[in-house]
């Protein structure tokens, strides 16, 4: 089943949360060599004009796999250049010296062949950066595949979520390319009060819930939407004026493969 295009607006909502680690990423990034910088799983642009900033000599070419979000991009007026493509299937026109990926690279499968992939498709002496989510065993994400089991049984294959290979396994694919580095940060996200929702479901609901309301119907989606604001209000209490204090694990890693 082929899911349903982002909505680059819901997923706006918290852009300023999203860009955080993605700065901190970008803080990890030595001097390069010549060749292009890849914003591979570009989104709707919002690492773009940092991206700008930081190297503005440089051809600035963003990928994604949605139009929607592909056409937000443009409106940054960041990139030299767009291209809808596959993260799993996707091949430069020349070498680039940076292929940066702000929270993809969960979305596809067998990191154990992709990342020595995007790694040899680098020019000499360039940098594979990454981050990606590691929040899927918080209450906040898997409460989303308990209740669809619960209430929907049989509907939604769990397989079909994103996700990452554990911490170790990343490092011995990436010790297997090249010089690694590897940490963890926990954000505390302070997320608005909101009357409809439970600021939480806002915050997941665009992203990695997206596989799971996929299958299910309006009045399906409804009901169990219902069921995560009852979780997450006991998971995740608002604070007194509803706003709700959000740990979020995300893991960073950045190689340069060996000659």
């Amino acid at each position: 089943m082929r899911m349903s295009d982002w909505n680059p607006d819901l997923y706006a909502r918290f852009t300023d949360l999203r860009l955080r680690p993605a700065l901190d990423l970008l803080m990890q990034v030595p001097t390069l060599p010549d060749g292009d910088v890849i914003d591979l799983g570009c989104g709707n642009g919002p690492v773009g004009p940092a991206l700008r900033s930081r190297f503005p000599d440089r051809r600035i070419i963003g990928v994604d796999t949605s139009p929607a979000m592909l056409e937000k991009a443009e409106a940054t007026g960041a990139y030299d250049a767009l291209q809808e493509g596959d993260i799993a299937t996707w091949r430069p026109e020349t070498a680039p010296a940076l292929i940066f990926s702000n929270a993809a690279l969960h979305w596809l499968p067998d990191h154990e062949a992709l990342l020595p992939r995007l790694a040899g498709l680098l020019a000499d002496c360039g940098m594979l950066a990454v981050q990606v989510p590691h929040q899927n065993p918080a209450v906040s994400h898997r409460s989303w595949h308990d209740l669809v089991a619960l209430h929907f049984p049989g509907r939604f294959d769990p397989a079909t979520a994103p996700g990452i290979p554990d911490a170790a396994t990343t490092f011995d694919i990436l010790s297997g390319i090249g010089a690694a580095q590897m940490w963890e940060t926990e954000y505390f996200q302070l997320l608005p009060p909101a009357e409809a929702a439970h600021p939480v479901r806002l915050f997941t609901a665009s992203t990695y819930a997206r596989p799971v309301l996929d299958v299910l119907e309006p009045e399906e989606q409804a009901e169990l939407l219902k069921h995560y604001d009852r979780a997450m209000d006991k998971a995740y209490p608002r604070r007194p004026d509803g706003s709700v204090l959000f740990p979020f694990r995300r893991l960073f890693y950045t190689v340069t493969p060996e000659n």
